[in-house]
């Protein structure tokens, strides 16, 4: 399927200053880098090369004397956790806003691997869960601290109830222990599913909860204003490991195209694809940096897809390149990129179109922990399509002007003759012809009669001063005279 046919778009005639537009592009992204590095513009590192805690807090939605919703407020968690000596510490909402989720990020603690979980945790309480000490928040409890509080009460009488069997008072095999382990397992992944309790009516929809065991919840337990969803923490070491690694990902992933192109192809191509991969990386950071999108291991991820991406699409213009200038020995380089990219413009088009929607989608609905991968993906197709086509054929054509042949640019071919050489039809042209095929004439030979003209074209046969060759029945009768 082809989108279109037959195109003949000058790409190369404004090679020039698509070149300079390009190179001022990577300068503003080269710019912005700096300034992130130096702290003009900040990069916004995630916690995987920064460092520290990372929490994702949900926060249940109490109703106000209008019932209308009332949503925690960023200005006050971050005040609250100020007071607790956690003034660095980076609030944003998460997600949905009516969700009433919020991500905090903690520096690392200087000195220690340990993480700020029961500092932030510790802050939260002592606003938000006043007077509720001695008891246990059933919002925050894990598992085994359920297990043992049930099996403590024993609600549903698991330790004394008789068995089927002639052998009274044996208990059930297990004990408590596994009896409540199910039970508190499905709190667990009734609170997960719903984020938090926000009443009881919630915690007494959970599967297998008795109304005896519900009763003790309600009893010793508390429903606290808010649950911690997920907690990541990574050390200062780790940290550093992780930033240096990804860094060396993405060096070495362009070195590598490089390497391939150049002994796939020939090192012009080389360059100019690892120039177009150089270009959409620089342009696509500085937006990244610009946009302030987290900085992660995610977005590695989505740098290196990007290389490849890019790459593969350039290296698809230059593979009908190098089969064109194999087919069109005569035609100036810049003539056979020209050719080469209108052929593979519809399936530019449509590879870029179709891989579009994709991460388009992704951009929209993915949410906040897929927006930094979806948007370099975006603006990376975007870009490496672009790179494609004025980037990365454009360098090679220029690395080929400065340091190749230039009659290879030109056209010329050694020993073939030039394209102008043709001049005028007749003598001329059929002279050196006859003598490229060395047959030239004899001299003082006069012109040949006008009757030879009929035969077969001059240089086609052998000159006549060489030596006939016998007729074939001959040549037959000498052959078998041998045997």
């Amino acid at each position: 399927m082809e989108l279109l046919r037959h195109t003949n778009i000058d790409f190369m005639k404004y090679r020039k200053f698509w070149i300079t537009v390009s190179v001022i592009l990577m300068a503003v992204g080269v710019v912005a880098i700096i300034g992130a590095f130096f702290g003009f513009e900040p990069l916004n590192f995630g916690i995987d090369f920064a460092g520290g805690t990372q929490m994702t807090m949900r926060f249940r939605i109490p109703r106000d004397a209008q019932n209308r919703k009332v949503l925690v407020q960023v200005d006050q968690l971050r005040s609250l956790l100020a007071a607790a000596g956690l003034g660095d510490a980076e609030i944003q909402r998460f997600g949905d806003e009516s969700t009433n989720e919020v991500i905090v990020k903690t520096a690392v603690t200087k000195g220690t691997e340990e993480g700020s979980r029961e500092r932030v945790v510790g802050a939260l309480n002592r606003h938000y869960n006043q007077g509720q000490s001695g008891t246990v928040d059933l919002n925050q409890t894990g598992a085994d601290a359920l297990v043992t509080l049930l099996s403590a009460a024993d609600p549903d009488h698991v330790g004394k109830a008789p068995a089927p069997t002639p052998l009274a008072g044996v208990a059930e095999p297990g004990g408590p222990a596994a009896h409540y382990a199910a039970v508190a397992d499905a709190l667990i992944k009734q609170r997960r599913k719903d984020g938090l309790f926000d009443d009881w009516k919630a915690v007494a929809a959970t599967p297998g909860l008795s109304p005896a065991a519900l009763a003790v919840l309600q009893g010793r337990t508390f429903l606290g204003d808010y649950a911690v969803l997920g907690v990541e923490n990574v050390g200062p070491q780790i940290g550093k490991e992780l930033s240096r690694q990804g860094f060396w990902a993405v060096a070495l992933s362009l070195l590598g195209m490089l390497a391939y192109i150049g002994l796939r192809f020939e090192l012009r191509f080389g360059i100019g694809a690892v120039m177009a991969s150089i270009h959409d990386v620089l342009v696509t950071l500085g937006l990244f940096i610009v946009m302030r999108f987290e900085f992660n291991l995610t977005t590695i991820a989505a740098f290196l897809t990007l290389i490849g991406y890019s790459t593969n699409d350039t290296v698809v213009i230059f593979d009908r390149v190098r089969e064109n200038m194999r087919k069109n020995r005569r035609k100036p380089l810049i003539e056979v990129m020209n050719e080469s990219i209108n052929q593979t413009l519809s399936r530019t088009i449509m590879t870029g179109g179709l891989t579009m929607l994709t991460v388009a989608a992704l951009l929209a609905l993915g949410g906040d922990v897929l927006r930094g991968f979806a948007f370099v993906m975006t603006v990376g197709i975007i870009v490496g399509t672009y790179s494609s086509v004025y980037v990365a054929s454009p360098f090679a054509l220029l690395w080929e002007q400065l340091f190749g042949s230039k009659s290879r640019i030109r056209g010329e071919v050694t020993g073939a003759p030039q394209p102008g050489a043709r001049g005028g039809a007749g003598a001329a042209g059929a002279s050196a012809r006859g003598a490229g095929a060395g047959g030239g004439a004899r001299p003082g030979a006069g012109p040949r009669p006008q009757g030879s003209q009929a035969g077969p074209q001059a240089g086609s046969q052998p000159a006549s001063d060489s030596t006939p060759r016998p007729p074939r029945a001959a040549a037959g009768r000498r052959r078998s005279g041998r045997r």
